[in-house]
């Protein structure tokens, strides 16, 4: 039964009617009164923010850092490809501002490189001996030159150029020899009376005709690409062609390859190999060692006499004027404290005496860098 309380009551009455009871008991019914409405409020808040997040949905915005690696070169988070402004519609981004010209390097790339008759030279930074000299001289030659040099007793190898395969003329009859004596080093045979009567002009005096029989005898370009697996030429593509239109030359000398991968070819006449014994590799060295003089420049240029030097090199027009050059080297020296071996593969040569003189100098300044110390 609750109190009546009259209207006309006075203020004393209300107040007496307002702490009726303990106070203690009034104090802490007022702070739970307090706590209840808090929560509430606290409650109210985190329903709000759940029911934000549940109907939010997924973010639009990538988090930092989080670019996928395999971003379209297009993207604004690809760090390499094309980059920023080669896209559709894209303007370049601000460049940083360029080295002072005693600190660059020339280079250009298979895309940029100058064509024929321009004095730009295709090159990338190197160094030891073929390092700043070497690509001063470069800097001033037409066409395009990319070199490989392996120092066999430092076990150290230099490169310089973009690698970016060529045509290696008759260069590729190394490889052809190579593939002969393999094939026939895996069916326990020696080399037929028509193999050893065409193995030494191949070599010796580049005769073309020699090279497309032989080039058939291992099967030809399937042949070829077996023993290029085989031997670790990752670089290297047999020409599909044995008259190729456009082509003065025997089809084998369109076969595309690479300084490395004539490198690589080299060690396996001059080291320990899987693929070749070693009656093989003195056979080869053999004719390397026996090129005709007119033939022996490039790699033995500035050699000395003495100086063991086994090569072959390749020349071939690749236009119909005789305007555009592929001139190559490859070979071993040996003898007065060097021990090396170098490929080198040019194109865009003016003529093909041209495209010899800058081998020349190049193994001539090879010859040099690498020479003992006194």
């Amino acid at each position: 039964m609750f109190p009546i309380v009259r209207a006309d009551s006075d203020s004393d009455s209300d107040s007496d009617f307002d702490f009726d009871g303990d106070q203690r008991g009034g104090s802490w019914s007022s702070a739970l009164g307090v706590l209840r409405t808090v929560g509430g409020a606290i409650v109210f808040v985190a329903a709000l923010v759940i029911l934000y997040l549940a109907f939010r949905g997924p973010s639009s915005h990538p988090s930092a850092g989080t670019a996928p690696a395999t971003a379209s070169p297009d993207s604004p988070y690809a760090t390499g490809g094309r980059g920023t402004g080669q896209g559709t519609g894209g303007q370049p981004a601000a460049s940083a501002p360029s080295a002072s010209p005693a600190a660059v390097t020339p280079t250009a790339s298979p895309a940029a490189a100058a064509p024929s008759g321009s004095p730009a030279t295709s090159v990338t930074q190197a160094t030891g001996p073929l390092g700043a000299r070497v690509q001063a001289y470069l800097a001033g030659r037409r066409g395009r030159v990319e070199v490989a040099l392996y120092d066999l007793s430092a076990g150290q190898q230099w490169t310089l150029g973009q690698p970016t395969p060529q045509a290696a003329a008759s260069v590729v009859n190394l490889e052809i020899l190579q593939a002969v004596l393999s094939q026939r080093t895996v069916q326990r045979t020696v080399l037929s009376l028509t193999e050893q009567e065409l193995t030494p002009p191949m070599i010796e005096q580049s005769d073309n005709d020699a090279a497309t029989t032989l080039w058939g005898d291992v099967g030809g370009a399937k042949g070829m690409r077996a023993f290029d697996h085989k031997v670790g030429l990752t670089h290297t593509s047999p020409s599909s062609c044995l008259q190729c239109p456009g082509s003065s030359g025997p089809g084998s000398g369109l076969t595309t390859t690479t300084p490395q991968d004539q490198i690589t070819l080299l060690r396996q006449l001059v080291q320990p190999s899987g693929v070749l014994d070693k009656n093989d590799q003195k056979y080869a060295l053999y004719l390397l060692e026996n090129v005709t003089p007119s033939q022996r420049w490039g790699v033995s240029g500035g050699v000395p006499a003495g100086v063991t030097v086994a090569l072959k090199n390749g020349w071939l027009p690749l236009d119909a004027r005789h305007s555009d050059w592929q001139v190559n080297s490859v070979g071993w020296v040996s003898g007065d404290g060097r021990n090396y071996l170098m490929a080198m593969l040019s194109t865009g040569s003016p003529t093909e005496q041209y495209g010899i003189d800058t081998l020349n100098h190049l193994g001539a300044m090879a010859w040099s860098a690498l020479a003992p110390p006194r």
